[in-house]
């Protein structure tokens, strides 16, 4: 996948929140969606033919992008363009403000595109229709092909003016793509962006993968994988794809996991019926052993800032979740509620641990404080688990397991994702059976 090379020039200071009447509430979930208009972009008659691209459509695919974004948040009510007065080149340059009230519009998206000498040029408008003020206006230039990208960092950019907190559209979400038979899948990893479109396969399925991750502070990848029936941990670099084996390990090894700086691994070696946590430093190849116990120590994550790590230990007697400090001192126990807790994730603001609960059968995604307070329950089915968080911390993408077939005889694994409210969840699109999803970091950062 190429990279995205954005030029971007601010053309006016957005306006500080206080002279905005819009308000989008992030902490009620979808129970009062915004609505906005999201005019399809002009493209300026001088536009030239690009090979690959259909300039005459640019306009109206990217704004129907930027429209599938903000509906798919909860947050966020698109219009229908049939509404639409005002036509697109007049409403970039001055919106007739009472004409977007008239449909109940209360934010309104303009823009223009221009194809020239091989390049794109991007302009958008971000317009309050309460205060008849604009909020914000960008320009950027990158190659005709990123479209997609051009669409989505547009919606990251109106999503912050608009909620105050970073979007996670621009990002990316790597997967176990699953096929065949329960007895005999075959999985390989597959990639997408996080709307479900451009997958790709990065393994071609003759080796058994399992618990991709990527590294927060670039394009690589850990995940686990067999050769001759023997566990090894790789990294791979998807712009590149060079892979490379960080190692062959004693007995099982589980769930490889980056430091927030990228520069570690953390990881659970299991020998004899123990399992404990290790770290590997990536440029040396030390290997430090963090816990030492008796018990089954496993899935490590750090918090964000390094300085400690959430695991699940069954120490206790059931499987519990854990905090540590970063060399393994001040073991403390944080979960003391009924059922089994396990796949704790930090979340990249550091306020919440995500984790999959099982209780009467039942499996449930979940959220709780650092401490173990406030535990919160967001959805719960038969088989669910591996919460991965949006580089924002807004929303958690998860895995779940449901029976298929007329008499429900075989299963289906696929991809859904929850706000951290409990409120949209929603199934994401694959084109195999998925599972294991992790989230990457902003692709334009």
């Amino acid at each position: 996948m190429k990279k995205i090379f954005l030029s971007l020039i601010i053309y006016f200071i957005s306006l500080s929140s206080s002279y905005s009447l819009i308000e989008v509430d992030i902490t009620r979930g979808n129970l009062d969606p915004l609505p906005i208009a999201v005019s399809p972009l002009h493209v300026d008659i001088k536009s030239t033919a690009h090979e690959g691209v259909k300039v005459k459509d640019l306009g109206s695919n990217i704004s129907s992008i930027i429209e599938r974004n903000f509906k798919n948040t909860g947050l966020f009510n698109p219009l229908k363009k049939e509404a639409f007065v005002q036509k697109p080149d007049i409403a970039h340059l001055k919106p007739r403000f009472e004409d977007w009230r008239l449909i109940k519009a209360q934010a309104l998206v303009t823009g223009k595109i221009l194809v020239k000498d091989g390049k794109l040029k991007v302009e958008f408008r971000l317009w309050d229709l309460t205060a008849a003020k604009e909020m914000t206006a960008l320009a950027f230039t990158t190659t005709p092909s990123n479209w997609r990208r051009v669409a989505h960092i547009i919606s990251d950019k109106i999503y912050e003016r608009l909620t105050g907190e970073e979007g996670y559209f621009d990002t990316r979400i790597i997967y176990v793509a699953e096929s065949g038979p329960k007895d005999q899948r075959v999985k390989k990893l597959g990639i997408m962006d996080q709307d479900g479109a451009n997958t790709k396969y990065l393994t071609l399925g003759n080796e058994l993968v399992l618990t991709p991750r990527f590294n927060p502070t670039n394009q690589m990848v850990t995940y686990l994988s067999y050769f001759r029936n023997m566990p090894r941990v790789y990294l791979l670099d998807i712009e590149t794809g060079v892979q490379e084996v960080v190692g062959n390990f004693p007995g099982m090894t589980f769930a490889p996991r980056f430091s927030p700086d990228g520069k570690k691994i953390i990881m659970s070696f299991a020998e004899d019926g123990n399992s404990d946590i290790y770290t590997m430093d990536l440029e040396t190849r030390v290997v430090e052993r963090i816990t030492n116990h008796s018990s089954i120590d496993t899935s490590p994550s750090f918090s964000p800032d390094g300085k400690y790590i959430v695991f699940n230990s069954d120490r206790s007697g059931l499987q519990q979740i854990y905090v540590m400090r970063s060399d393994g001192s001040s073991v403390k126990r944080i979960t003391f509620g009924k059922g089994i807790y396990g796949t704790p994730v930090w979340s990249p603001r550091g306020d919440l641990i995500a984790f999959t609960k099982v209780r009467k059968g039942r499996f449930y995604i979940g959220v709780m404080r650092t401490d173990g307070s406030g535990e919160r329950l967001l959805t719960e089915n038969f088989y669910q688990e591996a919460p991965s968080w949006s580089p924002n911390g807004r929303v958690l993408v998860f895995y779940r397991e449901t029976k298929a077939g007329a008499k429900g005889e075989g299963f289906s694994a696929s991809l859904w994702s929850i706000d951290i409210t409990g409120y949209n969840e929603r199934k994401l699109t694959t084109k195999t059976d998925a599972s294991d999803p992790s989230w990457s970091s902003l692709l334009s950062k």
